[in-house]
């Protein structure tokens, strides 16, 4: 029997090109009623290039409960959690975006997931643009998605181009459709992305400046679109380019909070004046819809302050590629860093020393840490004192879930800081003496730093907007309330002792939402 067949992992495999659709054929059969009938349990995870099991384990354990989280990182506790809350039931596991062709690394998975039991009546959806990978997973023939016949891509790209019915009073523009549809090749992402592109444009000139683009004449690979996808960014306003290049920082794969990225685009002063006075949360939105209807990225759900949404992992490369020049992700492959960078994000968990180029760096506005191994407290220690030491113009610092035991008290000198996320931060017990300096903070998030009081001092951060914590005291100071007048949003967050709110809440004259969560 060959490695890949095990009778007991029954896997089908989704194979095609890059924008053809094996997501969202996958999120389908995902969310049919009958697979929900059929299957108690559901997991998806997005693999992309990192098959590591200690990190698989982790998003499947997050997929079936979210928020839970195993204190011990090994893979026998990992394990452990995981098993209890399978419980031996059946379930649907789809791995999205599949890269990996080391068999053994399949293996090593796949024998895990044995050891649960009731894998025999569950089932396993990959999708990869790799038959390799697919023949490695499993001995069942792929299902080999196809490029869309050209009538169905005109349909498609009508449907994104006009209005109900509007394509007929366009026969102009249907003609150079046609035209720009046959250059698509059959791939749905950038039928719809070029589609919703030219949505409402009803001047030829607009058609035509994209059928006769250069950017078609490019060489490049079969499944190699990018240089298509790039028209749809290059005819952006040159303000949104900006907010849609430093998206790239985030993971690919990520869910993306609206509320979160629009305060890091106010962070870095992204956010254009509005001329009806709107305040800037309210221009951000606007920013992302209009990112929205140009099919550059896909809302998932609503929530109480906006919406979760993710970008196609084409679309996340396309983000990478146009934002080179500013944004640097570091990782074990890549420790180089050009000295124009503007903005770091450090996502690595095997990520072993700090990289030496970052002593040369002068103008870093973005510092993001996350998925670091918690194990290698020394590497955050180093890196976070070296950034706050060195980087004096920073305007963002996301720390999430960092094993730090406190902040550098050189943090005080960022002067400019105004976005500062310590979420999940459990081990920093309390704040540095200098943290009542950071007076351009506009967003605070320290949701689970279990701190006994807020500082006194914390009266001098007088611009914040945006603040959530975490306190074990009984109450809140009315001091605070009366300096904190722009705020517009208090989280209080596992406020365990909280008796009652402060008398001065009628001092939050700008307050828009107060969440009370777990108090």
């Amino acid at each position: 029997m060959k490695p890949s067949e095990g009778l007991d992992v029954p896997v089908i495999p989704i194979v095609g090109i890059g924008g053809i659709g094996k997501t969202t054929l996958t999120r389908l059969v995902y969310n049919d009623n009958r697979v929900n009938r059929h299957f108690p349990l559901k997991i998806w995870i997005c693999v992309s290039e990192e098959f590591d099991l200690t990190r698989l384990l982790n998003l499947m354990i997050h997929s079936i409960k979210k928020g839970e989280q195993c204190d011990d990182s090994t893979v026998e506790a990992l394990q452990t959690c995981l098993r209890s809350l399978l419980n031996d039931k059946k379930f649907l596991l789809v791995l999205d975006d599949v890269w990996n062709e080391n068999q053994a690394r399949w293996i090593e998975l796949r024998d895990l997931l044995r050891s649960m039991g009731g894998l025999s009546q569950s089932k396993i959806i990959v999708t990869t643009r790799s038959l390799k990978v697919a023949s490695i997973m499993s001995s069942i023939r792929p299902y080999e998605l196809k490029v869309l016949p050209h009538e169905d891509c005109l349909i498609f790209f009508t449907k994104w181009a006009f209005n109900d019915g509007d394509d007929r009073q366009y026969p102009n523009l249907m003609r150079i459709g046609e035209e720009i549809v046959k250059k698509c090749k059959g791939v749905p992402l950038v039928v719809r992305t070029l589609g919703s592109l030219l949505f409402m444009k009803t001047d030829e000139s607009d058609w035509i400046s994209v059928r006769d683009n250069e950017l078609w004449k490019l060489e490049h690979a079969e499944n190699e679109i990018l240089p298509v996808l790039k028209l749809s960014y290059n005819h952006l306003p040159s303000h949104l380019q900006q907010c849609f290049a430093v998206m790239s920082l985030y993971k690919k794969d990520s869910i993306y909070y609206s509320d979160k990225v629009i305060q890091f685009w106010m962070a870095n002063g992204l956010l254009e004046h509005s001329k009806q006075k709107q305040e800037c949360v309210d221009v951000g939105g606007r920013y992302l819809n209009e990112l929205l209807s140009r099919c550059l990225i896909q809302k998932e759900t609503d929530y109480a302050l906006g919406f979760t949404f993710k970008m196609h992992d084409l679309i996340h490369d396309l983000a990478l590629d146009v934002s080179q020049k500013e944004c640097k992700t570091v990782n074990s492959q890549s420790y180089v860093i050009d000295e124009n960078v503007r903005h770091l994000s450090f996502c690595d968990d095997k990520l072993l020393k700090v990289p030496q180029d970052l002593k040369k760096l002068k103008t870093v506005r973005t510092v993001f840490v996350h998925e670091l191994s918690t194990e290698l407290k020394t590497i955050h220690e180093s890196l976070i004192n070296l950034c706050v030491s060195k980087f004096k113009y920073l305007r963002a610092l996301h720390l999430r879930c960092s094993p730090l035991t406190g902040l550098p008290n050189s943090i005080g000198t960022l002067k400019h800081l105004r976005d500062l996320d310590l979420t999940g931060c459990r081990n920093i017990q309390k704040l540095p003496s200098s943290f009542y300096k950071l007076r351009s903070l506009q967003t605070l998030r320290m949701y689970g730093i279990p701190l006994m009081q807020l500082p006194v001092s914390m009266e001098s951060l007088i611009e914040l907007r945006y603040l959530e914590i975490t306190i074990k005291a009984k109450h809140l100071k009315e001091t605070w309330l009366r300096c904190w007048t722009s705020l517009q949003y208090l989280g209080l967050f596992e406020c365990d002792n909280l008796e009652c709110l402060p008398e001065g809440m009628q001092y939050l004259t700008s307050l828009r939402r107060l969440v009370l969560f777990g108090c």
